[in-house]
């Protein structure tokens, strides 16, 4: 019994190279906003679900499962563990992190997408790349709306759940791409309201601090 259950576990398992293309692009939505999260703990999952059997990638992506990939990411990954939780350095490091996650994304849709048209590999790559960028400046914000707070609970436990969802979220994209794609759009609708809210509150604060100049600019006049 095991041995079937395995052999229709596998079968249950998408194909990247063919897939009908929306159920891809579902899928690719949802590794790139992880990736836009976590890149390192998403393209370490990727290739341990490609080398369990679990994942058939295309020739363009066995990269991946190239278990010195994996060690790299899986080392990557501890760094940014522990990196990810020290408040104000982790601001940094997600700074540094724009001009990691956003390429790595791109590149994984492009290559998961040979089958394309070049157009249309492009315009994929394109999309992993925008949703990876919503995902990190969502992070990122979030990020730099509770670093002022004077205890580090609140960071470290922001952090822990954004490497949970990364994870989480590569492998329902492998096993539900729809259901992933569709958490991705309500996580998007959610770091949108969050942005426009923290807009806001930056904009009362400037106009505090406007007036607050402006009133003591006038005293000092006065006197």
């Amino acid at each position: 019994m095991g041995y079937i259950d395995s052999i229709a576990t596998r079968k249950s398992m998408l194909k990247l190279v063919n897939i009908p293309a929306e159920q891809l692009i579902s899928l690719l939505v949802g590794v790139s906003f992880a990736a836009g999260l976590n890149v390192y703990a998403t393209v370490a999952t990727l290739g341990l679900l490609a080398r369990g059997g679990l994942l058939p990638l295309p020739a363009s992506l066995k990269l991946l499962d190239n278990w010195w990939v994996i060690a790299a990411s899986a080392l990557l990954f501890s760094i940014e563990f522990f990196a990810d939780k020290v408040p104000a350095f982790d601001l940094i490091w997600n700074g540094l992190q724009t001009f990691v996650r956003i390429p790595v994304a791109a590149l994984v849709a492009y290559g998961a997408t040979a089958q394309f048209s070049p157009v249309n590999q492009l315009l994929a790559s394109l999309l992993g790349g925008v949703v990876a960028l919503i995902a990190h400046s969502g992070k990122t914000t979030l990020r730099a709306a509770v670093t002022p707070s004077p205890e580090p609970f609140t960071n470290i436990t922001l952090s822990l759940g954004e490497d949970v969802l990364a994870v989480s979220l590569t492998w329902l994209a492998t096993r539900h791409p729809y259901w992933a794609g569709g958490a991705v759009l309500l996580f998007v609708l959610v770091i949108a309201c969050l942005i426009r809210r923290l807009a806001r509150v930056l904009r009362s604060w400037l106009g505090r601090s406007r007036a607050a100049s402006a009133a003591e600019c006038g005293s000092d006049v006065t006197t």
